[in-house]
């Protein structure tokens, strides 16, 4: 049973900035690729970033530059950094760990075989 609890989210202004937290339970965070999503209200859920069992990142074109995923291994915990924010990026971001290892990057919903339960990300204008 693979648990992923996410936390973090918050208020903040436009410009500031987040860190995101994944505590994961049941699977190593650094096994099989990583990722987070978000949903923003009326939108279907997007892929934001993921990490592969390597540590290679990839991201979404409106984040580049301005998000960092990144693992603590030790911690078994899957971060996001978001600076920059803007008022687009308000969601609610979701932690996802793949059914897939290897090398590829994994930005697809199908890939993902666990979720966690969301944390809220608004950002003010």
């Amino acid at each position: 049973q693979v648990t992923l609890v996410e936390s973090g989210g918050g208020l903040v202004q436009t410009g500031g900035s987040l860190r995101l937290s994944c505590v994961a339970s049941g699977s190593s965070v650094s096994s099989n690729a990583m990722g987070w999503f978000r949903q923003a209200p009326g939108k279907e859920r997007e892929f934001v970033a993921t990490i592969n069992y390597s540590g290679t990142t990839d991201y979404t074109n409106s984040v580049k530059g301005r998000f960092t995923i990144s693992r603590a291994n030790a911690r078994n915990t899957l971060y996001l950094q978001m600076n920059r924010l803007k008022p687009e990026d308000t969601a609610v971001y979701y932690c996802a760990a793949s059914r897939f290892g290897g090398l590829a990057s994994r930005r697809a919903e199908y890939e993902y075989g666990y979720w966690g339960q969301g944390t809220q990300v608004t950002v003010s204008s």
